[in-house]
């Protein structure tokens, strides 16, 4: 009976996307192929290593690390290297429980009870677009057009927001924004919030787009809505021919 609940407990823990508190290691995946060669310094760098270190040491000391550590590497995942067309960047993953799946602000589909940050990212596309409020807050299907979900730290400690800034992500990340800054096509960076906004210099290639504007979070949302920032986005890509992404997140 003991090993026939630890099966199903473990199966849930899988299909609810929920790490086990008990885990004592926090291994972190590959990093997605289209990735892996341009980010090759930095990931035989010491900096990596002490922050595979310091991962494993907060498993150790019975630490809940978010995303599960399957989806550390998600954003990359989902939207390869070549298929860049807009950068969404975040700060760290979602500090909660059953919410982070590696997409910056984006929750698993099952999900119905939404963080107010993403309420406010729904209110503002339908107000620009007219898209229509989604039954669940999966991002996945911008991911697949080419919208780098991008966090600018991609692990966080449970229930501890900003826990693991200043571990060596930061590295990682500026790297990604760098050699996508370096595409020779067109790529619109959506900066929200001023911790996005301080990535603004490593975007030097005159032919890509900056949009930056307040971030979405109920403390600053007053100054996020009216951005127009989707429609800002697909403008951007249209007039170099580029297909724009269709905003709608289908109801599950």
């Amino acid at each position: 009976m003991f090993l026939w609940l630890s099966s199903l407990t473990a199966m849930l823990r899988c299909l609810l996307n929920v790490s086990d508190p008990r885990e004592t290691r926090f291994m972190l995946p590959s990093v997605p192929s289209s990735w892996k060669h341009l980010l090759a310094k930095q990931l035989q760098s010491v900096n990596y290593r002490d922050l595979e270190t310091f991962l494993a040491q907060e498993a150790e000391a019975g630490h809940m690390t978010l995303p599960p550590s399957r989806d550390v590497f998600a954003a990359l995942r989902e939207t390869s290297f070549d298929e860049v067309k807009v950068v969404v960047l975040g700060q760290d993953p979602y500090h909660t429980p059953g919410l982070a799946h590696g997409l910056s602000f984006s929750v698993a589909s099952h999900i119905r009870s939404l963080p107010p940050s993403l309420k406010n990212i729904y209110k503002e596309l339908h107000d620009d677009l007219r898209c229509r409020i989604p039954n669940n807050g999966c991002l996945e299907p911008w991911a697949r057009q080419g919208v780098l979900l991008l966090n600018a730290v991609l692990t966080v400690r449970a229930h501890s927001a900003n826990s693991h800034r200043g571990r060596g992500w930061e590295s990682i990340t500026d790297r990604v924004i760098e050699v996508v800054n370096r595409k020779s096509t067109r790529v619109v960076y959506v900066l929200w919030g001023e911790e996005a906004k301080k990535k603004q210099p490593l975007i030097t290639n005159p032919q890509h787009v900056v949009i930056a504007c307040a971030h979405p979070s109920p403390l600053s949302a007053r100054n996020f809505f009216g951005s127009r920032c989707f429609s800002r986005a697909n403008g951007a890509l249209i007039d170099v021919g580029i297909e724009p992404i269709d905003w709608q997140i289908p109801d599950v």
